[in-house]
């Protein structure tokens, strides 16, 4: 658990650093003293700085798939660019995980947190350089000259290319964390000519921040109270089912409060998280839904709720390409994309099982007749059954060992999964 919490609490003081430089974008944006050009290269050299200050050398690792992928563009066509993005990108970061998975096991080298930074940070640019490459290969992206070398076709045009690109793929509100959007999204934010002023953008600051201070202050007082006198590794009985309880709140308060500065941070910058398109519908691509993922009584619903701008990036670039088993390739996919440590794997197929058993118990119980009562009830047995369940599938992928995924499986902790299975199949 210290790796999650050392790591998340670094980026928050990375992110609250970089909140001064998003009020003075907004803020010079408001006043038109920084034309479309000039706010590219501000977002894109405010991300490479925040980058080599959080990752040190380590940027390096980021900034060299960026560029690549944006000859990518400029070099294949726009019918296969999407699966050669997706090749190398994912090629790299595959490398990327292979050479920490040999720094942590077979050297016993720790974790660093610039280390861990970076990774997160490569992960959050995959999303952003398939996305793109199937904005071009959908022909929803037009301004990328696609029909031949890059260095016999370079002019303005391919320069300006590239430093919008770039800018998308390295801006700063959304380098560390943060919700994915679209390019055209971005091209949208950055066009747009009335920015938030400065009263809004301060208040948007204060809100923000107070309750990511709160969830932290609850995150610290949680901790320091709870009484965990034995591990998952000692425990019995029904005190195996409080620490992985208590343990998963602790992982979800981190990722909560993460959430909110990084959605605090977009908005600052002028970059909305509630977005109308040209096809007249509205999208919201804030990661953060708290209420929902605390109240539903379905696993299903939490798996789509849970970092929703990933949920729908996963559902666009595997979910709806897959024509056998979609579910079960979207979630083997999410481990892949996430590492190779035996409890992300576990964690992550546990969790594709969980899904599919969630849509049949609750198609059994939706056709129901039941009276006020036992439909009260039966959501509050199911609403402690996700909470319990997803506390199991978090454990694992968290905790990401196999020792950890062998204690979860033999303790009283497996009746949960174990329950819904059965009832699935029964029904």
């Amino acid at each position: 658990m210290d790796y999650i919490v050392v790591t998340f609490h670094q980026v928050a003081l990375y992110q609250l650093a970089a909140f001064p430089f998003a009020l003075m974008y907004s803020y010079l944006c408001s006043l038109g003293h920084l034309p479309i050009t000039l706010r590219h290269v501000y977002l894109l050299v405010g991300g490479i700085i925040l980058a080599f200050v959080s990752m040190g050398p380590f940027a390096l690792l980021l900034l060299t798939p960026a560029l690549g992928s944006i000859l990518l563009f400029h070099i294949v066509s726009w019918k296969s660019v999407h699966r050669w993005a997706f090749t190398l990108q994912m090629s790299w970061q595959t490398g990327c995980h292979i050479w920490l998975l040999y720094r942590e096991y077979y050297l016993q080298e720790a974790m660093t947190t610039r280390l861990s930074i970076m990774i997160s940070s490569l992960m959050l640019l995959t999303q952003k350089v398939t996305s793109l490459a199937l904005d071009i290969h959908e022909r929803q992206m037009t301004i990328i000259i696609l029909d031949g070398s890059l260095m016999k076709h370079f002019c303005p045009q391919v320069a300006h290319n590239i430093l919008i690109i770039l800018s998308y793929f390295m801006f700063f509100p959304a380098l560390l964390g943060g919700p994915l959007c679209s390019f055209e999204t971005f091209q949208q934010q950055i066009c747009k000519s009335h920015m938030p002023n400065g009263l809004w953008s301060i208040w948007l600051v204060i809100k923000g921040c107070a309750l990511a201070v709160f969830l932290r202050i609850l995150h610290a007082l949680v901790y320091e109270n709870i009484n965990l006198q034995c591990t998952l590794m000692d425990c019995e009985q029904l005190n195996c089912i409080y620490i992985m309880w208590i343990t998963a709140f602790l992982f979800k308060l981190t990722y909560y409060s993460h959430w909110i500065l990084d959605h605090t941070l977009f908005h600052v910058a002028g970059f909305v998280t509630d977005v109308y398109h040209s096809v007249g519908f509205y999208t919201d691509f804030s990661d953060a839904d708290i209420w929902t993922l605390e109240t539903t009584c379905k696993i299903s619903v939490f798996a789509r709720t849970w970092n929703k701008s990933t949920a729908r990036w996963l559902k666009r670039l595997v979910f709806q390409h897959c024509k056998t088993r979609p579910l079960l390739m979207t979630f083997v996919f999410s481990a892949w994309w996430h590492g190779f440590y035996p409890g992300q794997v576990f964690g992550f197929l546990c969790w594709a099982a969980m899904v599919k058993a969630d849509y049949r118990v609750h198609n059994y119980l939706d056709t129901c007749q039941k009276t006020w009562y036992i439909q009260s009830l039966c959501k509050a047995f199911t609403w402690v059954q996700t909470q319990l369940i997803i506390a199991f599938i978090m454990m694992a992928v968290e905790m990401r060992s196999f020792a950890i995924v062998w204690a979860l499986c033999t303790s009283s902790n497996s009746l949960f999964p174990i329950l819904y299975c059965v009832s699935a199949m029964f029904l």
